[in-house]
């Protein structure tokens, strides 16, 4: 298995799960190169849509295929934006953009003390549309919502993501420094350890 197709058509995402599955010698085709629609995410949780992204990918490819879905969740919330993390700040007038997602956030925030948040990732990988045992992992890391915008790196919220450990955002850090650290960066190693164990041996 050399090849797996990316359910996403985020060029960020894409970028940063490239360069964290290279190790494998696995090429990471984004289904948008393969003409693959995106697949629905009627679900309540990151799993559920995940999985879904993945068999959808699978099945009009025929390879083996790999889905990410990701999203911010803040306490003061409940929780949520959660899965509809993407879409966020389209409930607030605005069109779809990292940049307008981020503003909205700060602006729903605004009078909140509470700013603790994390943002999760949820990585499923199957080897067919009907794979009985698709690999899962997830990676989760907490912060807090800045009261603006911070450094210049990265995309969705790194700019506004801040980790007390490292006294920065996100898009503060070098490239490999959030990717060790990340949700995504966690979720990762954990699915290339399960790829080594059971698709790979």
């Amino acid at each position: 298995m050399k090849e797996i197709v990316l359910a996403s058509n985020n060029a960020g995402k894409l970028a940063e799960l490239q360069a964290m599955f290279a190790p494998l010698g696995l090429t990471l085709l984004p289904q948008a190169q393969l003409h693959i629609t995106e697949a629905e995410e009627p679900f309540f949780t990151f799993i559920e849509n995940a999985l879904a992204k993945a068999r959808h990918a699978s099945l009009h490819s025929g390879l083996p295929a790999l889905a990410d879905d990701a999203g911010l969740c803040v306490d003061a919330f409940n929780g949520l934006p959660g899965v509809q993390t993407a879409f966020y700040c389209t409930q607030f007038g605005y069109l779809k953009s990292d940049e307008n997602n981020r503003q909205a956030l700060l602006e729903q925030m605004a009078h909140e003390t509470n700013r603790r948040a994390a943002l999760v990732s949820t990585l499923v990988a199957v080897r067919n549309p009907l794979d009985p045992e698709p690999l899962i992992a997830v990676g989760r890391v907490v912060g807090e919502i800045t009261h603006e915008p911070r450094g210049s790196h990265g995309f969705g919220f790194d700019p506004v993501m801040y980790i007390p450990s490292m006294q920065q955002t996100f898009a503060e850090m070098p490239e490999a420094t959030k990717n060790g650290l990340s949700h995504r960066g966690q979720a990762s190693r954990l699915m290339s350890e399960l790829m080594r164990e059971r698709w790979l041996a």
